[in-house]
């Protein structure tokens, strides 16, 4: 099939998604969290509705950044954890129904679609296919094992093989033995594809590299039988994802080796990005029609729609924005709307991209011509991130190509970004 045509981009020295992975990567070095703590609670909480856990980070030389840009970011962090953590702590036991799926739908790293290609992609990154399938959080504790969607409903409460995952004598174990896990649940073969460990027999792996993190997992996994055959004290088995240098031949590896999954894209993970919860831009996410089904969102019939569909969250002033925090603003709903529609504050709200499209300037949001369509989905938990909203936008005009990442591990200027005018 012959590529999509591309068509003129503007080069910056740096674009706005990697100014924030250079940023996270300071940050993670900079404000450290008690990951422990956070994971006995997440483990806790997703056997009895108790409270959850964070992360941090070390790594290797990073391209200068300004200090105010450093301390700006740590504060906005700080402000964001503290809030969060004081919910957790007081309430987090208590929560129930629709304000327990809202705090666990908080609790996965999501990464942010790939909008340029990252500089020192082959040396610093790790490329995986990724499976399609329900996105979600395993814990096995007190000899249960139980998977909680990305919208915090539980999916399956299981035995398994993972430590203390089941009620029988070799695996059971104290309370402190605990495992979580973030997968991807398959339908098609019954299998939870490991795309990451968080915690292992109790040992927190928040503040571990992806690169540790990915050893442990490859090691450790297949030591409890998880990987076997499904059976009665077993009943899915578990199975791991292989993760390449992203260097030529990995990354060929990744997008068209055989898989025994569907594949939906591919994952990106900077060595040494730490497990971040919530939105990070060290994991990357990118697809195109050769490696996913799904490479133009579809709407609730499985049809791609005529003009792009974005879901936006509401705000006090009638702004509606994405679920980034802060939030990027599209635009303004006026009072008089508001009224006649009876749209409440915090509402998911379904707009379509108008001819105007969108206007970018230097990676950031100028102005959208968004059009109201209805309210979104019941089942939604949070509006569309800037970044996958600017991934379909994209991949509509001008799409980032295989083409343009093979370019990038082959060319001596592997720093230049790129990115894309309104």
């Amino acid at each position: 099939m012959a590529p999509m045509e591309r068509q003129p981009l503007k080069r910056c020295r740096i674009s706005d998604q990697q100014k924030r992975r250079e940023l996270a990567l300071r940050r993670q070095s900079v404000n450290r969290r008690d990951s422990q703590l956070h994971a006995r609670r997440l483990a806790s909480a997703l056997l009895d509705n108790s409270p959850p856990p964070q992360e941090t980070l070390t790594l290797i030389s990073q391209p200068e950044i300004q200090q105010e840009e450093i301390e700006e970011l740590v504060v906005e962090e700080s402000g964001e954890v503290s809030s969060h953590k004081g919910i957790d702590v007081l309430e987090a036991s208590k929560l129930r129904g629709s304000k327990a799926r809202h705090w666990f739908s908080k609790q996965l790293m999501l990464p942010e679609w790939m909008i340029d290609v990252p500089s020192r992609l082959s040396h610093d990154w790790y490329v995986l296919p990724r499976p399609a399938g329900k996105r979600c959080l395993v814990v096995s504790s007190n000899g249960t094992t139980v998977s909680r969607l990305r919208n915090g409903s539980i999916l399956h409460h299981f035995p398994s093989s993972l430590p203390n995952g089941a009620r029988i004598k070799d695996i059971a174990g104290p309370a402190h033995m605990y495992c979580i896990l973030d997968c991807i649940f398959h339908e098609p073969d019954q299998t939870y594809y490991v795309i990451d460990m968080i915690c292992w027999k109790g040992y927190s792996l928040y503040d571990c590299s992806s690169e540790f993190r990915f050893f442990w997992v490859n090691s450790k996994l297949t030591e409890t039988g998880a990987c076997d055959t499904p059976s009665f004290y077993h009943k899915y088995r578990f199975s791991l994802v292989p993760v390449y240098h992203c260097d030529q031949m990995g990354l060929q590896a990744a997008y068209e080796g055989n898989s025994p999954f569907s594949k939906d894209g591919l994952l990106f993970y900077n060595k040494h990005a730490h497990y971040h919860t919530g939105i990070t831009p060290l994991a990357l996410v990118w697809k195109d029609m050769n490696c996913s089904q799904y490479f133009l969102d579809t709407d609730s019939n499985g049809v791609i729609p005529a003009q792009q569909q974005v879901v936006l969250e509401l705000k006090e002033d009638g702004k509606v924005g994405s679920s980034d925090d802060p939030s990027v603003v599209f635009s303004c709903l006026d009072r008089d709307f508001l009224q006649q529609k009876n749209l409440q504050p915090g509402a998911l709200l379904r707009f379509a991209i108008g001819d105007g499209g969108l206007n970018i300037f230097d990676g950031k949001l100028d102005m959208a011509d968004t059009n109201y369509i209805g309210k979104a989905n019941r089942a939604r938990v949070s509006a569309d991130s800037y970044n996958k909203v600017l991934f379909q936008y994209l991949a509509r005009r001008s799409p980032l190509r295989i083409e343009d990442l093979v370019a990038s591990i082959n060319s001596s200027q592997d720093g230049m970004d790129v990115v894309m005018e309104g």
